[in-house]
């Protein structure tokens, strides 16, 4: 035991202390990136560390082998301080191929470290990434550290006893790459393992070539003789507050949200979607919580979808549907027939680039106008927006809050970054929530469907089959009085200005703007919304330690717009606001309180850099130190 642990220090004296790095696992769409990842992300977060991911895959099922338009790829930042975004510049690339070196490469700082299988550059591949001489021996990598590695050599090796075909054991090369950046970041391999043999626990085989292959990865890297500068990466623990954790997709939170909301509100919650990338996984994922108050339905389509939701909230539950930009644009009759019956309806927006297909499986903020004032008529519906993935959680019920206790259709806005990007989760103590119970409309005496609460606005929620409750709704204009079709125009003014109001007055039952990060008060305001809180943060942080008077603004409540929020951006010499669209909410900026913001637009299917934001501080910041 002694000699083991001396080995054990000799082995580590070389190890590197950092304070945080992010690593980019890359390959082909079978190669098994995205299950890399997410071992070497729990491994992660059970070693203590702080993290973020951005899983980034190709829209085709699967793209031709060794097709730059192929790659598929997974990227964690992971450190001791607090990380709120997937990293900018790479520290480690993992590239499985030619193809997966060629389109990340750029990414990865100078001096990094780059982990290939040697073994699939072959001539047919370089070929294909468009090479045209072989970069692991052209010297175009000599400003890098290159471990470069006959991977799938090793993998047939460490597999040969289990029998397997050639083709079934070469599906083992993600796991010995797992094993070797296992070792390179010191990372327990237990709970991968025990992954393996329960996952492959009818196919024990298959399990057990697997762990062989992870094991042999990792002991490569303890006795290989690597390259001079390839070493053991030491990240210390991060200090966070005490509690349980686990790692949480925003996906994964806006499920559990929605059915926090529903037990909170004391009702059962109907969650009719179609599936469409990247929001499907939220129907898997509430499909396996029937234990609480929700049921799913899965659609013939968008329309239907949205239809029966809203017949779900006509029975007294609470109808959920969700869809991304496309399906959105057609579930927006269906929203304003809920907004004109005044019937709760959440409806989460799973952004992704657009137009039309667009980019399926890439993130964007393009959908603002459309979730505004995308329908038809004068149609005013609530509007919040989740920053991180945990975040979605908490805007979840407030989605459902929001909806059933003013009667309106809310959309909750996420994105395809959110949706797949996992950070730490501290699992709140539930008893610590404010119930909010429905309560349905139940005295018969001098009922009619157009009562409403004075304060709210919000109509009575009556049961249908209820004696003495009987009643119609629908998208024809009511009578303000009777609750009646009528085609009297001052009833429609009426009616119109009220829908308007009830909407205007939430901005009552919401929290007051405040700074996330800096003064209230100041040269510079960066102010976004959604998911580019993480890089707009770290971004911030960065410039007040270089002495910069930068303040940090977030907006959850898009629609209506918090009370001071107007007043609290005219404290500010000038504002910045970073979008993933061509400046939707930076233009209701400057119509709402006739304030010259400034907007920074990125629209290429990934999410702002650190740097990039950073940059646009630095340049506004010269621009205010010339003014003067």
């Amino acid at each position: 035991m002694e000699l083991a642990e001396e080995k054990l220090d000799e082995h580590h004296l070389d190890a590197k202390e950092v304070v945080d790095v992010v690593v980019r696992f890359a390959g082909d769409s079978g190669d098994g990136m995205q299950l890399t990842g997410s071992n070497f992300t729990q491994a992660t977060a059970l070693y203590g560390n702080d993290l973020s991911t951005f899983p980034d895959f190709p829209a085709e099922i699967r793209a031709p082998v060794g097709a730059t338009f192929g790659v598929s790829a997974f990227q964690i930042y992971f450190g001791a301080e607090d990380v709120t975004t997937a990293g900018d510049e790479l520290d480690v690339l993992v590239a499985m191929n030619p193809a997966a070196l060629v389109t990340n490469l750029h990414n990865l700082i100078d001096g990094g470290l780059i982990i290939v299988d040697s073994g699939a550059f072959t001539a047919k591949n370089l070929a294909k990434a468009k090479y045209e001489t072989n970069p692991l021996e052209d010297d175009s990598l000599q400003g890098f550290r290159v471990l470069a590695i006959d991977i799938s050599q090793q993998v047939l090796t460490a597999v040969e006893p289990f029998g397997l075909g050639h083709k079934d054991a070469l599906r083992c090369k993600n796991m010995w790459t797992l094993g070797l950046v296992m070792w390179l970041f010191d990372r327990d391999r237990t709970p991968t393992i025990e992954s393996l043999q329960k996952k492959f626990a009818s196919k024990p085989q298959i399990a057990d070539a697997n762990i062989a292959a992870l094991n042999a990865g990792h002991a490569y890297g303890e006795t290989a003789e690597l390259p001079a500068g390839i070493h053991v990466y030491k990240v210390p623990k991060a200090k966070v507050a005490p509690g349980t954790y686990r790692n949480i997709t925003g996906t994964t939170a806006l499920a559990w949200g929605l059915i926090t909301g529903a037990e909170l509100a004391e009702i059962d919650l109907l969650f009719a979607s179609y599936p469409i990338t990247p929001a499907s996984n939220l129907l898997h994922e509430l499909a396996n919580r029937k234990q609480f108050r929700v049921n799913t339905f899965q659609a013939e389509d968008e329309i239907a979808a949205v239809c029966a939701a809203m017949g779900a909230s006509f029975a007294g539950s609470l109808g959920v549907t969700s869809s991304a930009g496309p399906g959105i644009a057609l579930k927006a009759e269906g929203m304003a027939l809920a907004a004109a019956s005044e019937l709760p309806l959440v409806i989460v927006n799973t952004q992704r680039g657009g137009p039309s297909t667009g980019l399926p499986t890439k993130t964007e903020q393009s959908d603002l106008n459309m979730a505004l004032f995308g329908r038809h008529g004068d149609t005013p519906m609530p509007v919040i927006s989740a920053s991180t993935s945990t975040d979605c959680f908490e805007v979840a019920i407030e989605a459902v809050r929001i909806a059933t206790k003013y009667m309106t259709p809310v959309m909750l806005l996420s994105d395809g970054y959110l949706a797949n990007a996992a950070e730490p989760w501290q699992i709140p103590n539930v008893d610590s929530f404010e119930k909010f119970p429905v309560q349905h409309h139940q005295e018969a005496q001098g009922f009619k469907p157009s009562l409403r609460d004075d304060t709210t606005l919000a109509r009575v929620w009556p049961k249908p089959g209820t004696p003495g409750m009987e009643h119609r709704i629908g998208g024809i204009e009511r009578s303000f009085e009777t609750g009646d079709i009528s085609y009297d125009p001052a009833n429609h003014q009426k009616m119109t200005d009220l829908r308007k109001a009830k909407v205007d007055g939430i901005a009552n039952d919401i929290p007051l703007q405040e700074v996330c990060l800096g003064n209230p008060s100041g040269k510079l305001a960066v102010v976004g919304w959604g998911s580019t809180f993480g890089a707009i943060h770290q971004a911030v942080k960065r410039a007040r330690a270089e002495g910069l008077d930068v303040s940090h603004i977030q907006v959850r409540y898009l629609s209506p717009l918090p009370k001071n929020l107007g007043e609290l951006l005219g404290q500010f010499e000038a504002v910045l606001i970073p979008e993933m669209n061509t400046g939707q909410f930076v233009r209701l900026v400057r119509s709402e309180f006739l304030i010259d913001a400034d907007g920074l637009n990125k629209v290429a299917g990934q999410p702002f850099k650190i740097g990039e934001i950073l940059a646009a501080i630095h340049q506004k910041y010269r621009e205010l130190e010339g003014a003067v």
